[in-house]
């Protein structure tokens, strides 16, 4: 097995644990490892997507990775206005 198939086989199991422990309800939606699990994984995914040049794949991957960092970065900017 080479480098990507091992990154493109952790990309699922990132996406899928993160979907998996919010379906039983151990994480939430807004919980970091939740968005962490998402970043990690769609990343993975579009790295391997990218190398097979399947493009539509990468796009949909960097924007699921998008999103979760967009959330997380959401979620520090909240937490440093009520430091403030």
């Amino acid at each position: 097995m080479d480098l990507f198939s091992i990154v493109g086989w952790l990309g699922v199991l990132f996406c899928t644990l993160g979907y998996l422990l919010l379906s039983l309800k151990v994480i939430k939606a807004e919980s970091f490892s939740f968005q962490a699990l998402n970043i990690a994984g769609g990343l993975c995914l579009a790295i391997t997507a990218i190398q097979t040049e399947d493009l539509p794949n990468a796009v949909a991957n960097l924007l699921w990775m998008s999103i979760g960092l967009f959330a997380v970065t959401g979620k520090f900017r909240k937490r440093k206005a009520d430091e403030a």
